[in-house]
């Protein structure tokens, strides 16, 4: 109770005084504010007071849209990108060169031995049916054939497409068998049957426009089976070597050899060879533009070497890209030809996002959901890592085992024919999967830092007819210390690799709105229609707290009220005073010495006039439960 009665004077003296009420209060706001309209509405006539009525709660109206216009522009946090050009020295980029074929037929040979039988069979028997044999000898391995088998496809009927197993004799379909004749296969396509498992009938037929394109594919599928179960260390002594591939190194006026780069194996290209990398050292600095400035290779391919159904393409594959991050040649590299001397001028662009909440970028992957696979390399973040370490976690949560051309996730295997029989179908479905790809997208961030480099390719036929004798005479007596010449055009590349200039641009972003920017046009807005300023909001603020005062006291004096009236009800009578209990209780006590009302006494009249005593109506408490604060005579 001392509680309540505290708190109902401290708010009597925080409200401007006692007595107030809401129309009170509004009046002396009006009067006093210093946002105008509102004096307007209570000192003009009854007309006038209408007019400046409505057009306050216009006015007031169109401030509120105004500003919360303002606010969700600030909160979609919008960016503006700057560009800027400056002059320094620059960071000579990490080269990679590979070879784009990635193993030594030489050496990979005794592996796709019975593979390259069964395509060359399988090549006669539709380009030359009429002169095909049905006894090979050896006999073909139709096992590894039948894992993942090629099939023609007859379309006269799109109804009801007839499939023709290449070595088979006879083929159904809808339930009817026809012989497969040179006639029928005028008009075919050719498709990579894909199966659950063998023997299944849940399949799916890739179809190419091109039978070039359904050998690449399928020679592909297949040897990947088979080169996933050779270790890492043999198909790194198959492939190029950096003595036997870079055959002669210069960078500025220093000479450099295959020593000065990092080998790396890659699934598509086999050897990787990485200069400037920056793993071991610091990376090198370019001391002027030009191409006298930049990095000089020669290097031997050796296309006679090539695997002939792998590989379609003969040339190097090489990409520049930032220190300590991994090279992915298959979406970021270029080709450079054989016989040739391949210039490449390189302009640098620096990207510089902002964060959350302005884009969804990442500083080094460690807020993204995605494991990446490539830190086994000790390679710094990006969004191509993030994404196929995104679809190897998928091809291993859904197919059971790991693609060969992605880093393996711990204590799995890479797929293949024997251990995995569907693995085909199901790494064709997943990466024909759309959701799969929004799941990865999703799931994978941008760098907010980045650096990429522009190239201008230029070529030229290289070494000349007239100096292409001594060149080959001189690189095949270094590399092989033999007097005959071992090199041909065929295999030999140049390249040259240089900044055009010091000039890089910034492409920077920063914040299209910020809270100075928020607050000045909130502030516009609200002085230009209203002629307010932020004391006018202190006002308002201070209104809005005295009502609150006002509501909690008129809840108070409620409740106080009901508490009364609850009392009334429960006392109908006036209830009596301590003093009249005390007296009642004494009288009553004289009464009982007296020996009235005892054993065999007699009852004395009542005094005329005075009415009988009514001791139901005294219903006396022991002064002990008397409450201290009732009023005493």
């Amino acid at each position: 109770m001392k509680l309540k009665k505290y708190l109902v004077r401290a708010l009597h003296r925080l409200q401007k005084g006692p007595g107030y009420t809401y129309k009170e209060l509004l009046v002396w706001y009006c009067d006093n504010t210093n946002t105008h309209g509102p004096k307007r509405i209570i000192k003009e006539g009854p007309k006038k007071k209408f007019i400046w009525f409505f057009l306050t709660l216009l006015f007031a109206s169109l401030v509120f849209w105004q500003w919360g216009i303002l606010i969700n522009t600030y909160l979609s946090y919008n960016v503006t990108s700057s560009l800027s050009i400056g002059f320094k020295t620059m960071k000579f980029p990490a080269v990679t060169v590979c070879n784009a074929n990635p193993f030594k037929y030489s050496e990979v040979k005794p592996l796709l031995k019975e593979l390259d039988r069964l395509i060359e069979a399988a090549l006669e028997r539709i380009l030359q049916p009429e002169n095909s044999s049905d006894t090979v000898s050896p006999p073909l391995d139709l096992e590894l054939w039948n894992q993942i088998p090629l099939v023609l496809i007859d379309e006269h009927d799109k109804d009801n497409p007839i499939i023709l197993d290449i070595f088979e004799t006879n083929q159904t379909a809808g339930g009817n068998e026809t012989g497969m004749d040179s006639e029928s296969r005028k008009k075919y396509k050719l498709a990579v049957k894909l199966c659950s498992h063998q023997g299944s009938d849940n399949c799916t037929y890739r179809n190419f426009s091109s039978a070039a394109q359904a050998v690449t594919e399928w020679y592909v599928l297949q040897s990947t089976s088979i080169l996933s179960k050779v270790p890492l260390h043999d198909r790194i002594r198959m492939g190029y070597q950096a003595e036997d591939m870079i055959l002669a190194c210069l960078y500025g006026a220093e000479p450099c050899n295959y020593k000065n780069f990092t080998q790396i194996y890659h699934p598509d290209h086999g050897n990787c060879y990485i200069f400037n990398w920056g793993m071991d050292e610091e990376a090198l600095n370019s001391s002027n533009p030009g191409a006298e400035f930049g990095l000089k290779l020669i290097l031997d391919i050796s296309q006679q070497d090539y695997i002939p159904y792998l590989s379609s393409a003969a040339g190097a594959r090489l990409m520049l890209h930032q220190q300590k991050s991994f090279p992915f040649l298959k979406d970021q590299g270029i080709y450079a030809m054989a016989g040739t001397e391949t210039s490449i001028g390189v302009l640098v662009d620096e990207l510089e996002r902002m964060g959350y909440p302005y884009s969804d970028c990442t500083m080094n992957g460690s807020d993204v959901p995605v494991k990446n696979l490539y830190s086994q390399y000790n390679t710094s973040y990006s969004i191509q890592a993030c994404l196929r370490s995104c679809f190897q976690n998928h091809m291993v949560e859904i197919c059971g085992c790991g693609h060969y051309m992605f880093p393996l996730p711990e204590g799995v295997n890479y797929c293949n024919n024997e251990d995995y029989p569907g693995w085909a179908y199901c790494y064709s479905s997943l990466r024909s999967s759309i959701k799969q790809r929004q799941i990865c997208i999703d799931s994978c961030k941008e760098t907010c830092n980045d650096t990429q480099y522009k190239m201008t390719i230029s070529m030229a036929d290289w070494p000349s007819e007239a100096s292409e004798d001594w060149i080959f005479h001189i690189l095949s007596y270094e590399r092989d210390m033999s007097t005959n010449v071992t090199l041909d055009r065929n295999g030999i590349i140049k390249l040259n690799i240089y900044f055009q200039e010091y000039n890089y641009r910034t492409i920077s972003e920063s914040a299209a709105t910020t809270i100075v920017w928020l607050l000045s046009s909130l502030g516009g807005q609200f002085g230009f229609w209203m002629g307010g300023s932020v004391l006018c909001l202190v006002e308002f603020g201070e209104i809005i707290i005295d009502s609150l005062w006002i509501t909690i006291i008129h809840l108070i004096s409620w409740c106080k009220g009901l508490q009364q009236r609850r009392a009334r009800a429960r006392y109908p009578d006036v209830p009596p005073t301590v003093s009249e209990l005390v007296e009642a209780h004494t009288n009553l006590g004289f009464q009982h010495e007296a020996g009235l009302g005892g054993p065999g006494a007699q009852e004395l009249p009542p005094e005329p006039g005075t009415p009988p005593p009514n001791y139901d109506s005294l219903r006396v408490q022991p002064l002990d439960t008397l409450s201290p604060d009732s009023d005493t005579d």
